[in-house]
């Protein structure tokens, strides 16, 4: 399988859909369906039933996933593609706009 380009806490932008503009931090990322979850992006609402960790039940606000292609990574506040390309004989993240190695 292809390596993922962003990964979790990496901060990204979102360029499509109801959230276009807002920016957040990655706080997970789902391989298999090419998915991730951004902090205060794509906010849903479930129905809890009362449990051991929420005592109260009720209504609860939480992050919906968004597909990988709708966001872009944010190098230095602006958003750019990212490459890959080898560093001695490591495998490195790097900014395309820049040129500049992330990891």
């Amino acid at each position: 399988m292809a390596t993922t380009k962003i990964k979790k806490g990496d901060m990204v932008k979102v360029i499509a859909g109801r959230d276009k503009d807002k920016e957040g931090k990655v706080i997970s990322v789902n391989r298999k369906n090419h998915t991730l979850l951004v902090e205060g992006i794509n906010m849903v609402t479930k129905h809890a039933k009362p449990s051991m960790q929420n005592q109260q039940g009720g209504i609860v606000h939480q992050e919906g996933p968004i597909d990988v292609s709708n966001v872009m990574y944010l190098h230095k506040g602006k958003p750019t593609r990212i490459g890959f390309k080898m560093d001695g004989d490591k495998k490195v993240r790097f900014a395309k706009s820049t040129g500049d190695v992330i990891d």
